[in-house]
């Protein structure tokens, strides 16, 4: 594994990392153009939900694409992308429409980029510390 990516456990976590962004990334593509949201989240705090999602999101991808630029290589970090990428619709199309689509489903989603951004930041701040 060393000869394809000496920092195997970096790429497992940015797999994971960038997963979730693809996933989180589909569902609140789904919520744009707001004026044509599922009914579900209609409302004013629909529309707080999808900007907390939003809002999250932006974060997450930039630093767990400054994560993988930091940790891999390039051409690791481009082909995972990519499998993530290719796949993740896959794992969407799983997902029951009332998560996709509702207030439930986006309340998920908040949490669990919430806690991929502790993660994120317990993993990277080692790797970000020595960053002048």
């Amino acid at each position: 594994m060393d000869a394809i990516e000496p920092h195997w456990v970096s790429l497992l976590w940015f797999a994971v990392l960038c997963t979730v962004c693809a996933l989180v990334f589909l569902v609140v593509a789904g919520m744009f153009p707001l004026h044509s949201r599922p009914e579900a989240v209609k409302s004013r705090a629909g529309l707080l939900l999808v900007a907390g999602n939003a809002a999250l999101l932006a974060v997450l991808s930039i630093g767990t694409g400054l994560f993988g630029y930091r940790e891999l290589r390039w051409t690791t970090l481009v082909v995972v992308a990519g499998l993530v990428v290719l796949f993740a619709p896959g794992l969407f199309e799983v997902w029951p429409a009332s998560f996709r689509d509702g207030r439930r489903g986006l309340a998920a989603l908040i949490g669990i980029q919430i806690i991929a951004l502790a993660a994120l930041a317990k993993i990277a701040g080692r790797a970000w510390a020595g960053v002048s």
